[in-house]
Order: structure tokens, then sequence, then C-alpha cells
């Protein structure tokens, strides 16, 4: 967990008939704005609200995920940089190198993310399917019921930032023997999943296709969207899926678990991904 991830703020409880003064703590969210430069120019590509922490990632994983850039082109970007301007606030610059190609037309939606919808702002649902080339699951790998209801403890007790705040998502990886992979929180849930995803591309394992992915709320088209994007062959959320969410999954031949409990779960695609 950052320091930077959670603040202190002083409040009032209401407790057994009466008031009293205590300091909690709450989950950061400040924006940052992605930028790309390539050949000389430098574009805007759109503002995200996020808690601080993992930006690097956080950079990559939303431009790849948005199609942006490409799964097998490393060398592509040069460095980030993420600095934090007087006047302009959070800022995070991705350099692509000048032997690839960027379109700015693409790129510049401009399109604004809020922290509890990351389509918000873009022209339609149909803009999302149309703008990345997902990548469909290579390796139809199955897991086992009972490993997947050990996930929802093993989420909960490794995020640091919601035992203080309780307000905060989370986005994890996990192998065939229940150990975790990787974790990434944020006050927003698709850059939760963008963290993870960009620390991966940033370490060549792009796509994801022998991991589960837990999500830590419920299941939206632009995770799933996400998901497929990285190649991930299972998703299981603690909460319930959207309508468009499943459809995404059937089509990406995604097996999507939602309601996932410590007792119980419902699958709603490629239900013979899961087996007793």
């Amino acid at each position: 967990m950052s320091k930077f991830s959670i603040t202190p703020t002083e409040i009032k409880r209401f407790v057994n008939g009466s008031f009293k003064s205590e300091q909690d703590v709450l989950s950061v969210e400040e924006p940052l704005e992605i930028r790309v430069a390539h050949n000389n120019h430098v574009y805007k590509i759109a503002v995200t609200m996020r808690t601080p922490g993992n930006d690097e990632y956080l950079a990559i994983g939303f431009l790849f995920s948005e199609g942006l850039i490409e799964s097998n082109s490393r060398e592509m970007i040069q460095k980030v940089q993420v600095i934090n301007h007087l006047e302009e606030g959070q800022i995070a610059t991705v350099f692509i190198d000048s032997n690839y190609n960027f379109s700015p037309k693409t790129a510049q939606r401009n399109f604004y993310t809020t922290s509890s919808c990351g389509v918000c702002g873009k022209a339609s649902i149909e803009l999302v399917r149309t703008a990345c080339e997902t990548l469909n699951p290579q390796n139809a790998f199955e897991v086992k019921a009972e490993l997947l209801l050990n996930l929802p403890q093993l989420l909960r007790d490794q995020q640091a930032s919601f035992d203080h705040t309780g307000g905060i998502h989370a986005s994890a990886l996990y192998n065939i023997k229940s150990e975790t992979l990787e974790l990434f929180e944020d006050v927003g849930r698709h850059n939760a999943l963008d963290k993870l995803i960009g620390y991966k591309w940033h370490n060549k394992v792009i796509p994801i296709n022998d991991s589960i992915l837990l999500l830590s709320g419920r299941a939206s088209f632009e995770l799933i969207q996400k998901a497929g994007m990285a190649g991930i062959s299972i998703v299981c959320a603690i909460g319930a899926p959207s309508s468009l969410a499943v459809d995404l999954a059937e089509e990406l031949k995604i097996c999507l678990v939602g309601f996932l409990k410590e007792n119980k779960f419902n699958i709603y695609s490629e239900s013979h991904r899961i087996v007793e």
C-alpha cells in the first residue's frame, strides 16, 4: 500500500445514541492526465480519476487496453514520465519510439474517465467494441470449482488499502494453485485492472492466458473488454456481471463467474471451464 493512497480525515461518528469525534482514513482520488509523446508532438489522451501509485503501469495498461499500443512491441515505449505539474496537475507522459506508428486521430477521442464508470463519455458501446482488437484466449485450461471458492478470502486478506478505508477496488491474478501472482488496488475498478495489465505488458507477459482474474466488485462491459485485450481466459467477480459483460464474454469465449462467495458462484459463459 502506498503512503499516497490513503489520507486521514476528522469525522463525527454516531454510535449507541451519541456522537463522538474520531479520525478516519479515506482512499485518495486524484486526476491523472495521460499523454503520449511521439515524433516531437505531445498528445493529450485522457484524464482518469485514480488512486496515486503505479501510475506508469496505469498509463501503459490504459493505452494497451484501449488499443493504442500493441502487445508484441515492447520496444514501442521508450519511457514513461510521471510528474506533478504546478499548474496542470499530475501527468503521465508515455514516450513512443518514432519507428512505430501512432495515430493521434485514434488516440484523441477526448473522453473523460470517472472512477465509477470507465465507459462514460465514449460515443457508444460500439466504439468500445471496434476500437480494440481483442486477444482471444489461447489456453482453454480448466479450473476446479473448489479453487474458486478460496479466492475471495485470499483477495480480502491481501487488500491493504481496503482494510484502512473500505472504499477501494482490486484486480488480482491467481494460478491454478490458488497462489497470488499480482494484485493492484485503485478507487476505480477499471484503473486497478489497467495497472495490472500495464504491469504484465511491461514485464512481457501478454497474453495472460494461464491465470484467473478476480475482480473485487461487479463485472462491467469494459472490464471484460480489457480482460479480452489481455487474453485472460477466466474472469471471476465478487459482484454481479452486467448483461453486456456476459454478451462480450460469450463473444470472446471468456469464462465469466459472478457472485463469487465462499460457498457458491454463478457461471455465465464457457461453463465447461469450471469442473467439480
